[in-house]
């Protein structure tokens, strides 16, 4: 019932761009807290970017930031994360996930473990 479904993935250039889209269904959105993770073979999942409820309070790990842009958009309750100078490093399945919150801020533990709903995953490569 609770859905998340990741597009946009698929093969780039290094230095290229690469847009991920996430729908979302079957929760009340506007009150969750969205992230993408990524996870490569024999790694641990890690947080990219998170964005609060309200789209105003956007958080980056370090390795992204000036790079990659989360944005949301409540009223078709989807979130989006751009992805410019992309590089093979960043090579990785992606997730949205979703996180129930009261105060406004975003965040994300190693695994992700406090995040409730997640999609299924995308395949991104980037080639050298």
């Amino acid at each position: 019932q609770m859905q998340l479904v990741e597009s946009g993935g698929g093969s780039v250039e290094a230095g290229g761009a690469l847009t991920l889209s996430c729908v979302t269904s079957g929760f009340a959105f506007e009150d969750y807290a969205i992230a993408w993770f990524r996870q490569v073979p024999g790694g641990e999942r890690e947080g990219v970017s998170c964005i609060s409820t309200n789209g105003l309070v956007p958080y980056y790990r370090p390795s992204v930031k000036g790079r990659f842009t989360i944005s949301r958009d409540n009223v078709n309750k989807r979130v989006y994360l751009k992805m410019d100078k992309i590089r093979p490093e960043d090579t990785a399945i992606y997730y949205c996930a979703a996180q129930r919150r009261v105060l406004l801020g975003c965040s994300f533990t190693p695994g992700g473990n406090d995040y409730q709903y997640w999609g299924q995953g995308i395949q991104v490569t980037v080639s050298s």
